[in-house]
């Protein structure tokens, strides 16, 4: 027969299991809450009724960056263009001469593709009767213009930049478009601090558990177990959301030691990966130049590269006018010019892609972006993460306190009520 204690009267090894089910009460809602915080990625349940950018509604429940998706891009990439990266500066590091001949071999063909088109279309006659020696000078000649073209137009685009690509929008917009990748940054960013909300939970929960297990001896109403669960729930995750990102200043303690948030310790590794992420998934050279091609201000982009196409094909066919025009006309040699200016406008972003091997070693985005936040102050660099849960802070502290009472009113049942 076993030896019973306390007011309920209930065996030594009930008491014992109290902070042992604390802590996995814990740990428990603190997994679940991290994963509300990234899942589902659409609302998935009933939507009856649901308050605009708010995680939950009637009834159901949407990940909390995947609903503030383009709030907090806006504000991590707004904190990136402002405090971390000139983009002026960074596309000034392009060499317009050697941008140029990263794009040699290409230009070439392409102007080779070009005339051949254009003169079969325009003078037909004529140009299939041309020694091949000469027809090979002609895109000789234009071969010999094309860097003093592309060195004129990468010069005015840096210029301009402002005028021709929007980066934060660039940004915004994929990760709008795809939570999951927004998603997978936090992940890596914070990888460390969300193993520590894992396991925190379980380690403050047992502490709580054995303040659970004294009442509990004392005083063992039918609410204790639902109510410490509840307060179990609450406080490890508040904590663990505090202890990670508080004090946001080192303090000093005696000895030597000093406090500071446990994501602020990690500046400089934090800083390493969330410049290698971003420049892989995002600001990376061939989505650069898709959102200076596509984004909201192509039709600049196209308005200076037209003015450079037309003076460098008035360059490359000006020594061929006299023959042109006696062959032709002047009306349908016009007619040509403006054909080819097109056609270079058109056909030049398609081997754009040569260029991208020598931009992303000249822009050197992940090297100056690492540096910059490196050298960020802590309380800046906070506002890295915590934007992650400070959005909704107070709804993952009650889901884990809810999750908490629930878990307790379990426990209540199973355990100890006959």
């Amino acid at each position: 027969m076993s030896c019973c204690y306390g007011v309920g009267g209930y065996p030594l090894w009930q008491y014992i299991t109290i902070p042992f089910i604390s802590g996995v009460v814990g740990w428990g809602t603190n997994v679940i809450a991290l994963q509300m915080v990234f899942y589902p990625l659409e609302f998935f349940g009933i939507e009856l009724f649901r308050i605009k950018d708010q995680p939950w509604g009637l009834f159901g429940w949407q990940g909390i960056i995947p609903t503030k998706a383009h709030k907090m891009a806006s504000n991590c990439f707004e904190l990136m263009m402002t405090k971390l990266i000139d983009i002026k500066e960074i596309f000034g590091r392009l060499k317009p001469d050697e941008f140029s001949k990263s794009m040699e071999q290409g230009v070439l063909l392409l102007m080779d593709s070009i005339i051949n088109e254009t003169a079969n279309e325009y003078m037909p006659y004529v140009w299939k009767r041309l020694p091949n020696a000469v027809k090979d000078e002609i895109v000789v000649l234009a071969d010999q213009e094309s860097p003093k073209f592309l060195t004129a137009f990468m010069t005015d685009m840096q210029e301009n930049v402002h005028e021709v690509m929007d980066l934060k929008f660039m940004c915004v917009t994929e990760c709008v478009q795809n939570k999951q990748l927004l998603i997978n940054i936090f992940k890596e960013v914070g990888e460390k601090e969300f193993i520590f909300i894992k396991h925190s939970g379980f380690y403050f929960g047992f502490l709580f558990g054995l303040l659970q297990m004294i009442i509990w001896f004392f005083y063992n109403g039918a609410f204790v177990l639902p109510v410490c669960g509840f307060i179990v729930g609450f406080a490890t995750n508040w904590v663990a959301l505090k202890v990670i990102f508080l004090p946001t200043e080192p303090i000093k303690l005696w000895g030597g030691y000093e406090i500071l948030g446990l994501f602020l310790k990690r500046q400089e590794e934090v800083s390493e990966t969330f410049a290698r992420v971003n420049c892989v998934e995002i600001m990376n050279t061939k989505a650069i130049w898709e959102s200076i091609l596509n984004g909201p201000k192509r039709q600049n982009f196209f308005a200076m590269l037209r003015a450079h196409s037309i003076v460098f094909t008035e360059n490359m066919v000006g020594g061929l006018r006299p023959v042109a025009i006696t062959a032709m006309g002047p009306a349908r040699f016009a007619a040509m010019k403006e054909d080819i200016a097109t056609k270079i406008m058109e056909k030049l972003p398609t081997i754009i892609d040569q260029s991208y091997e020598y931009s992303t070693y000249a822009l050197d985005m992940e090297n100056t972006l690492c540096a910059k936040m490196q050298s960020l102050s802590k309380k800046e660099f906070e506002r890295v993460l915590h934007p992650v849960f400070e959005e909704d802070e107070f709804t993952l502290v009650v889901v884990g306190a809810f999750l908490g009472a629930l878990a307790g009113f379990l426990q209540m049942i199973i355990l100890y009520t006959d």
